[in-house]
């Protein structure tokens, strides 16, 4: 195993953890480092090396706790370059909560740790436009001038901005073909269910999700009424914290929190429905983000038992609306495991279950399904050079199967599938569950989607 990292300090003393929410010393010692975890960490595959596997991490996060390293970059590379996809949690016969382990580091990294001045920028690029939709959405004009006018294309073959600001580059990769229509998108309030109303549900439209695939909200909202849903749309709900909350920016994760959780709040739901597998992961852990906050814990516990995953909730109901097929004859579909849905909500036979009820539909099970892509929320734009390893690895298991159509429940699974399937030189669709079954309802043919 590669020995810890041993900064010189003037002082002698190491600046590790600060006392606010360390990983906890009884977490860090449930590991017994067996190295199950090894073989479905993403990071170790690609990088190679133990302190970029869970085990090493947690040798790391002892030797910071007890004084034995620092908080400086030679040590807190390896907790960056952890993508966060939980497939140690799931892998792991001893139980380690891995992910409450580096939920608690990031915070103190963030805390703690100075970055250079690139990561500053980007960071703060990412942090303040990302999770603001109407920050964002001032921007499509312009990316979507960028496209229309072949700058984009100019910009990509000369390979300049790779070579100068290698993580705009990476941001570039995975910008996806801009309809300025989503900025125009107004849904109502509330939209009745189709014949008789079964439930009443709140739905969630994400940030990416809302801008860049509005459609596949369109189609959600559509599936959920058509099955007897009366759907909910607050207008004044924002970002579920999502990226803020797995980069350890905890006083913004915090605080879009509590926004949303405001939101909903004279709603009056059934259940509260996202259809972003990344999203719906934080969501379910408002709990514990606001566990310390006295005025909102027990409304954020609350909130979170409410949040279903869209495929998991239409299983749970079942469907009434009847299917039609897509196509004339077998339609072969590679289902694309999202960490959050398949690790981090433990939802992997759901989306399965609907899909092979829509007539016609076989399932193709890549090898590796439960392998990461490399998007990991902003990490194919932090950590390009394994992010892109990782989407190569994952798009030729998918192409391996012979799909004739990838599906895909995570917008940021999407981008980076799609990025290399482009780099690939295959054209095949991507789409997400609810955009095929809004189809089968509909009695929509494939090419129609």
């Amino acid at each position: 195993m590669n020995s810890i990292p041993q900064p010189s300090l003037q002082n002698n003393e190491l600046e590790g953890f600060d006392k606010r929410n360390p990983p906890s010393q009884d977490l860090i010692d449930t590991c017994v480092h067996c190295g199950f975890c090894l073989a479905t960490c993403p990071s170790y595959r690609v990088i190679g090396t133990e302190m970029d596997s869970p085990r090493g991490r947690i040798y790391l996060m002892d030797a910071v706790k007890k004084g034995e390293a620092a908080l400086v970059p030679a040590t807190t590379q390896h907790f960056d370059s952890c993508l966060g996809c939980l497939a140690c949690v799931t892998t792991c016969p001893s139980g380690v909560e891995y992910d409450r382990l580096i939920a608690a580091t990031r915070p103190q990294v963030e805390r703690n740790q100075q970055r250079n001045l690139g990561d500053k920028i980007i960071r703060t690029l990412i942090f303040n436009l990302f999770p603001y939709p109407k920050r964002l959405s001032f921007f499509l004009p312009f990316f979507w001038a960028y496209q229309k006018t072949g700058l984009q294309k100019q910009v990509r073959q000369t390979g300049l901005l790779k070579k100068v600001f290698p993580r705009l580059a990476a941001m570039d990769s995975v910008l996806p073909q801009i309809d300025l229509n989503s900025l125009s998108n107004s849904l109502p309030d509330v939209i009745p269910a189709q014949g008789e109303k079964r439930y009443r549900v709140g739905v969630i439209l994400g940030c990416v999700q809302r801008l860049f695939f509005s459609g596949v909200n369109e189609a959600t909202i559509r599936v959920l009424t058509a099955n007897g849903c009366e759907v909910v749309i607050p207008k004044t709900q924002g970002c579920c914290a999502a990226l803020p909350a797995h980069q350890g920016q905890e006083q913004q994760a915090q605080t879009l929190a509590k926004q949303m959780i405001d939101s909903f709040a004279q709603t009056e739901v059934d259940a509260i429905i996202i259809n972003a597998a990344g999203c719906g992961h934080t969501l379910k852990e408002y709990g514990h983000i606001l566990g310390e906050d006295p005025e909102y814990r027990d409304r954020a516990q609350a909130f979170s038992t409410k949040v279903k995953d869209v495929q998991e909730f239409l299983v749970a109901i079942g469907l009434t609306a009847p299917l039609h097929p897509l196509k004339e004859g077998e339609l072969n579909i590679a289902y694309q495991d999202a960490c959050h849905l398949l690790h981090g909500q433990k939802i992997s036979l759901q989306p399965r279950q609907l899909l092979r009820e829509i007539p016609g539909v076989k399932l193709k099970e890549p090898v590796d399904a439960a392998l990461c892509c490399g998007s990991a929320g902003v990490y194919n734009l932090l950590q390009p050079e394994v992010a892109d390893e990782l989407g190569q690895q994952k798009v030729e298991n998918l192409l391996n199967t012979g799909a004739e159509l990838i599906v895909s429940a995570n917008p940021g699974c999407s981008l980076q599938i799609l990025k290399h399937l482009q780099l690939n030189g295959q054209t095949i669709q991507i789409k997400h569950p609810m955009e095929l079954l809004d189809a089968s309802i509909r009695g929509e043919a494939l090419e129609e989607i």
